[in-house]
Order: structure tokens, then C-alpha cells, then sequence
């Protein structure tokens, strides 16, 4: 289904307040482009009349909706449906009883410590190196990962601040020894002012000039090639968050073939 913006003077106009009401009502960016994309998609079904839909109507765009997408789209373009025409309308909403998700509960696949250790050893860029080992040994989500700044690193207390986190919620996570060393080495090598992982387009030289974190796409794309060269069968889409942690081992190695420093990282 086409989630451009439709070419409709009327529509652009509810579209422009949709945007402003998500917003002002201090929703999370990934929920705010959801509700969004939901009312692009939704007025391109019905060419961009979508101020008086009929129940009729919403069970068509939602029946032939399943056909293409998880019921999670579902849920997302009913909940953005919802939300403009209490805020941006200002009508009274009805559910649509015939739309109801299945209930499903799934256990995530854990990644053993010899996994683990065979995903650092399999990596090669460094940057991704350090950063899988950051968030396995701290249980970071991707996202919380790839945002962390010097500020967030408390080594006094050694702990580390996760900020705007799921929920927008702030939390505080224990910093194992070995991963501040780790963190430190690194950082060392590019002394970035505000990131601890600064973006990689820029190369090691020129790191001081990014003005962004390492790129999701990038991170997620590397993991799926180790995994891929491992032969690992789970279902490691991103990176995993659920981790068989035990205390951690790390060894800064020195070789006569070169003066940069190998890193060697394991957890046992």
C-alpha cells in the first residue's frame, strides 16, 4: 500500500495538524512517523477523503491491510486512525469490534556465552566490536546502544545513565569494570566530544567532525553478516537483548606485526 503523501489540499492540511497534535502530545519519534505514516496510507486507500469513514469502509482498508502487513501495521494504522480523528476531528470514536489482534506470547532467543564469544571474535570492524560487547555486557537495547554519549558514563559510581529510553523512561545500568576499560580504550582512539560511538563516514581522521551515532542500518546489517558467517539458526534480526551473562574478560593484546593495539574480548 502507497504511504506517500497524498496530492490533496484538504488532506495536507489535516495531515499538517495530525503531525503537530503527535508532537505537542510528547510522543515517541517511532510512534510519532507510525500515526503518521497510518494517515498517509489510509488517505491514499481512500483517495484522500477520509473525514467521514464508515464502518464498512475501515473493514475493507483493514481486511485487505492483513493481506499485506503483520498485525502489528494493524494495530499501528487503527491506533494513528484513532488518534486523528479525536485530536484532529475532534469526533467521537467508535472501535471497530471485528478488529482484534491474536494474543501471542514469545520467549526471545538468549545467545549462549560461547556464542557470544564467537560473535566478537567474528566481527571485524572495531566500532562494531566494542559496541557488541557494550551492549551484550550492560543488556542494552540496540537503540539505548547506539546513543550513548561521555556524559552518560559515570565511572565514579560505575554506572551508566540510559536516557530516553522505552517508555521515556531514564534508568540507571551497572557498568561492569572490564566494559569501562573497554568504552575508555576505545574512545582513546577517537575522542569524539559528545559519542562514544560516532559515525564511521567520516573515517577515523576526520571522527571529530560526525554530528551523529553509529548508523542503526549499518550495526544491524553487520550483525546479520557475523551471524550469517557463524551458522547461528536463531532468530538474531538485530541484536539481542536477552543475554546468559556471566563475569567478563577482556585483553588488550600487543603484536609485533603492528602497533595498534588487537583486541581480544570474551566473556567466561
Amino acid at each position: 500500500m502507497n504511504t506517500r503523501l497524498p496530492d490533496d489540499p484538504l488532506f495536507n492540511k489535516y495531515y499538517h495538524k495530525h503531525c503537530q497534535y503527535l508532537r505537542l502530545k510528547g510522543l515517541r519519534p517511532k510512534t510519532i512517523e507510525a500515526y503518521a505514516r497510518a494517515l498517509r496510507r489510509i488517505g491514499n486507500y481512500f483517495d484522500a477523503q477520509v473525514d467521514h469513514l464508515t464502518m464498512d469502509q475501515l473493514l475493507d482498508y483493514f481486511n485487505d491491510l492483513l493481506d499485506s502487513h503483520s498485525w502489528s501495521a494493524v494495530k499501528l494504522d487503527l491506533y494513528g486512525l484513532k488518534f486523528f480523528y479525536t485530536h484532529v476531528l475532534k469526533k467521537t470514536w467508535e472501535d471497530i469490534p471485528l478488529i482484534k489482534p491474536p494474543k501471542t506470547t514469545r520467549i526471545p532467543d538468549i545467545v549462549t556465552i560461547d556464542q557470544a564469544n564467537q560473535l566478537f571474535c567474528a566481527t571485524r570492524k572495531l566500532s562494531y566490536k566494542v559496541f557488541f560487547f557494550t551492549i551484550y555486557s550492560m543488556g542494552l537495547r540496540l537503540g539505548e546502544g547506539i546513543k550513548l554519549t561521555v556524559a552518560d558514563i559515570d565511572a565514579g559510581n560505575m554506572r551508566v545513565h540510559i536516557r530516553n529510553a522505552k517508555g521515556n523512561k531514564d534508568r540507571l545500568v551497572p557498568l561492569p569494570d572490564k566494559t569501562l576499560r573497554i568504552m575508555r580504550d576505545f574512545w582513546q582512539m577517537h575522542k569524539h566530544p559528545v559519542f562514544i560511538f560516532p559515525n564511521r563516514k567520516r573515517g577515523l581522521k576526520n571522527v571529530h567532525l560526525v554530528d551523529s551515532p553509529l548508523d542503526r542500518g549499518g550495526i544491524q546489517t553487520a550483525i546479520k553478516a557475523v551471524v550469517l558467517k557463524m551458522g547461528i539458526k536463531k532468530k538474531l534480526v538485530a541484536i539481542p537483548c536477552v543475554i546468559a551473562m556471566q563475569p567478563i574478560c577482556w585483553k588488550p593484546v600487543s603484536t609485533s606485526l603492528s602497533y595498534k593495539r588487537s583486541w581480544a574480548m570474551s566473556v567466561y
